[in-house]
């Protein structure tokens, strides 16, 4: 691990200028930076520890739910709020990692969270999202565990996070907070697509601080369900997941909402299948249906193209137990 300086900061304002200048990044969790710390995929010049920042509450706000950015994995997934309103992101976040994991994991830091590929891993390899410019080594690679939508020529490495997908589906909304600019980003615009700048990948600037998210109320409430299917039962990554949500009223899908994970480079909210979906009755046909309008233009690689029917698998059985069929 190569030198860094430390600061932790009594409060939000002295943190984001502490990790205004180039180099500096905030320590939540420490679940990610510090393992990538360790392998030196990350050198940060200074590490801003967030710790004492009173960011933590989960509580009403209006008609939705705000929960702030340092509160940890385990306590929103066991929060009476989240599931009584939200069960699809208690879900979500009980299929992430481990318990262990989940106690110091923040909900911050999964947003912010960098990808498993092991080729951004490996310091031996070229990856563009680690040293831009200096090439792709999955493209030639094993592929099994990497992107088929959303990638680019220069980038097919996965989001890694089960809770970021929940947040989708739910129309989530991030706020964040730097010098005194204060901003709402909905959760569809805070990740980045590759593209050419793969080591870009999400909004925030330099120093910009995720105060809290934003639940909204949701009509999905009552028929939503994350479905994760992975090598083994825990602390395994998603070879596909689905985060799906359906309001239904008179033998009729009224609305739907249907997100994936493990085969995109972010959060993949589909909205050919949410579209597919409405005006339809809940059955398994119409959910066949809504699958394979999901997957559009998919790129899949040798060791992955496994991924295009299990993606569509996942979200008809999603969408089965968000209806409630046996």
């Amino acid at each position: 691990m190569k030198p860094f300086s430390y600061v932790r900061p009594a409060d939000a304002k002295a943190a984001i200028a502490a990790a205004g200048t180039e180099g500096a990044s905030f320590l939540a969790g420490g679940t990610t930076l510090i393992d990538l710390m360790r392998l030196e995929v990350m050198t940060p010049s200074a590490v801003v520890d967030l710790g004492r920042l009173a960011m933590t509450a989960i509580e009403r706000a209006g008609d939705g739910v705000r929960i702030g950015a340092m509160a940890r994995n385990s306590d929103v997934a066991m929060h009476p709020l989240v599931v009584e309103r939200y069960p699809l992101l208690s879900q979500a976040l009980l299929a992430g990692a481990s318990q262990q994991v989940r106690n110091m994991a923040t909900v911050g830091g999964n947003l912010v969270q960098r990808t498993r590929c092991p080729y951004f891993r490996d310091l031996a390899v070229p990856c563009n999202k680690r040293a831009p410019g200096s090439g792709c080594s999955a493209l030639d690679g094993y592929t099994r565990s990497h992107a088929i939508l959303g990638t680019s020529p220069s980038c097919i490495a996965t989001h890694p996070s089960d809770m970021c997908v929940a947040l989708a589906a739910l129309d989530a909304v991030v706020h964040t907070r730097h010098g005194s600019r204060e901003r709402a980003i909905p959760i569809g615009e805070f990740h980045t697509l590759p593209g050419e700048h793969p080591e870009v990948e999400n909004v925030l600037g330099q120093g910009e601080l995720i105060t809290h998210v934003e639940l909204p109320a949701s009509p999905f409430a009552a028929h939503a369900r994350y479905v994760k299917v992975r090598d083994r039962a825990a602390f395994a990554f998603a070879l596909a997941a689905a985060a799906v949500g359906l309001d239904i009223a008179d033998g009729r899908i009224r609305g739907a909402r249907v997100a994936l994970g493990g085969v995109a480079t972010k959060p993949w909210r589909s909205a050919e299948a949410e579209q597919a979906l409405v005006g339809q009755p809940p059955a398994r046909a119409t959910f066949e249906r809504a699958a394979a309008a999901a997957i559009v233009d998919p790129k899949p690689r040798r060791d992955n193209a496994f991924k295009v029917a299990l993606a569509q698998r996942t979200i008809v059985r999603a969408l089965e137990l968000a209806w409630g069929s046996p």
